[in-house]
C-alpha cells in the first residue's frame, strides 16, 4: 500500500521554477531518496507534502488524505526536517523542544533525551546562539522525537560533520528497520545510496528518471584494477578482454565487466600470477552525473 502518492503535481512560479507533472509512489515501509541540485523542485514537492502549498493541478496525498485539505489531520503522523531551517531566536534550543512536544501532545520526553546523547548536543544555549551543525541536531530531533510513521527529510545531514553525518543514517537506517517510510531529499550520495530503496531524479522541477536502488548495485559494470607479474598473462588478459585499460609505464590493468562475465574474469585471473587485484566501487553520483552533464551539485 502507498503512503505517498503524488499524481501529476504541479505548481509554476512564473519564473521557469517549480514543479510540473511529477507523479511518485512511496510504499509504506520504504526510503524513497530524492534527487537533485539546488532548485530542482525537491524542497517545492516537500512542502506540498507538508501542505504549505496548494497545487496548481495535480495532487498529493498521504495516506489517502490531501497534504492540502487535510493538514491539520496529517501533522501528527509526520516528522518534518526542512532544508532551511527557521528558528525562533529568543529561546533555547531545550525550550523549543518542549514548547514543540506540547503542542504535538507528548508527555514522555525519555526518547528526545536519548537523541541529545546519541547526537552529542546539550541544547540548553540560545538557538540564534548555535553553529549551523547543533542548529541541524535540533532540527533532526524536532523530526525523530515522536517516532512518527512518516519522515520527509529534507537536506538531513547538511552543517554535520562526518561522525554525525554516519550517526545519522544509522538513526535512519533505525527507523526505516522499524518501518517508518521516508522520503529522503539529500545532496549526499553515500546517505541516498546507504538507506534508500528508490530513487527518483528531478530536473528542472520534471521528474527524468526513477530507479531501484537494489538493481542499480546491481547492474553496474565491475571494475578491477590488477597487476600482472608475466608478460604473457598480460597478453591472454588483453585477448579475452580487448577492451581493458593498460598503462605500460606503471604496468596497471584496469578491466571493467557486467555481471554476465565475472565467472569468465574470475576463471582468467586464476591461472594469473599477480601482483595484487583489488575491486572498484562504482557510485551513484557517476549514474546521477549521467543525467546532469557532470555537475553533481545537489
Amino acid at each position: 500500500m502507498s503512503v505517498i502518492v503524488l499524481d501529476k503535481l504541479t505548481k509554476d512560479f512564473k519564473n521557469g521554477r517549480g514543479v510540473f507533472d511529477v507523479s511518485i509512489s512511496v510504499k509504506r515501509g520504504e526510503c524513497y531518496g530524492f534527487l537533485g541540485p539546488n532548485g530542482a523542485g525537491k524542497s517545492t514537492t516537500m512542502r506540498h507534502l507538508m501542505g504549505f502549498y496548494q497545487p496548481q493541478s495535480g495532487s498529493a496525498t498521504i495516506d489517502g488524505l490531501n497534504c492540502w485539505r487535510d493538514q491539520k489531520q496529517l501533522q501528527s503522523k509526520i516528522g518534518y526536517l526542512p532544508g532551511e531551517i527557521a528558528f525562533p531566536v529568543d529561546m533555547t534550543g531545550k525550550n523549543y523542544i518542549r514548547m514543540i512536544a506540547k503542542m504535538r501532545g507528548m508527555k514522555d520526553l525519555s526518547y528526545e533525551k536519548e537523541l541529545e546523547d546519541f547526537f552529542e548536543i546539550n541544547p540548553a544555549s540560545e538557538l540564534r546562539r548555535m553553529s549551523k551543525g547543533m542548529k541541524q541536531k535540533v532540527g533532526i530531533i524536532l523530526a525523530f522525537m515522536h517516532k512518527p510513521e512518516l519522515l520527509l527529510l529534507d537536506e538531513p545531514s547538511s552543517g554535520l560533520d562526518p561522525l554525525m553525518q554516519s550517526k545519522f543514517i544509522e538513526l535512519m537506517e533505525r527507523f526505516k528497520k522499524a518501518g517508518t517510510t521516508i522520503l529522503l531529499s539529500s545532496h549526499m550520495f553515500e546517505e541516498v545510496e546507504r538507506t534508500c530503496d528508490r530513487i527518483g531524479i528531478i530536473k528542472n522541477g520534471r521528474m527524468i528518471q526513477e530507479i531501484n536502488a537494489t538493481e542499480l548495485r546491481h547492474s553496474r559494470l565491475k571494475t578491477f584494477e590488477l597487476e600482472c607479474e608475466e608478460e604473457a598473462d598480460l597478453n591472454k588478459l588483453l585477448v579475452q578482454f580487448p577492451k581493458m585499460l593498460y598503462d605500460r609505464q606503471t604496468r596497471i590493468v584496469r578491466i571493467s565487466v557486467p555481471d554476465s562475465r565475472i565467472n569468465e574474469l574470475i576463471a582468467a585471473l586464476s591461472v594469473c600470477r599477480l601482483r595484487y587485484l583489488k575491486e572498484e566501487k562504482h557510485t551513484l553520483e557517476e549514474y546521477f552525473m549521467q543525467f546532469y552533464g557532470g555537475k553533481s551539485n545537489v
